[in-house]
């Protein structure tokens, strides 16, 4: 099953897209938010293909993610700088970033979170395991490097449940 939904090309694509930039979606309680990640992972974990991604706990997603069970994430094969500059610098408690970041949303085919037009690469996720991270467990340099303020990730585990192009 997992080769079925993950191809060697969309693995590939979305891998040397991701650091540049990719949009999470959330959705729960009637809104939908989407926030800029460039960091996460994909493999075979309980043998299901899952997309790994991180949120800080300050975040409004992590809010909105908390209350749900799915997740989207879109990879826009195309250029969509400005869109991630916006989603990646403003929260959604303050204001509706998908539209000012001119974005369109595409119902999911599998999830009830939608995922993001002209993006190209999408993926939708079931949340199978979460958990936050451990200051204890985690090595110090990069405790020191990215969590100074102790403001640390959510890791969700998603089971990909669709992988597509658009």
């Amino acid at each position: 099953m997992a080769q079925e939904l993950i191809s060697e090309q969309y693995l590939a694509q979305a891998l040397a897209i991701l650091p540049k930039g990719a949009f999470l979606t959330t959705a729960a309680d009637g809104k939908v938010n989407t926030m800029t990640i460039g960091w996460g992972s994909i493999g075979i974990v309980w043998q299901k293909p899952c997309f790994m991604v991180m949120v800080r706990q300050s975040r409004y997603t992590h809010e909105l993610i908390e209350k749900g069970t799915e997740f989207t994430v879109s990879i826009p094969v195309n250029e969509m700088k400005k869109a991630l500059g916006l989603c990646g610098t403003k929260s959604g408690r303050d204001m509706d970033k998908i539209s000012a970041a001119d974005l369109t949303l595409l119902p999911g085919k599998v999830v009830g979170v939608p995922v993001i037009k002209g993006c190209g690469l999408h993926f939708e996720c079931k949340i199978v395991y979460k958990q936050t991270m451990e200051q204890n467990l985690l090595e110090a340099n990069n405790d020191k490097a990215w969590y100074a303020n102790g403001d640390y990730h959510t890791l969700y585990y998603g089971e990909i449940v669709a992988a597509y192009e658009e």
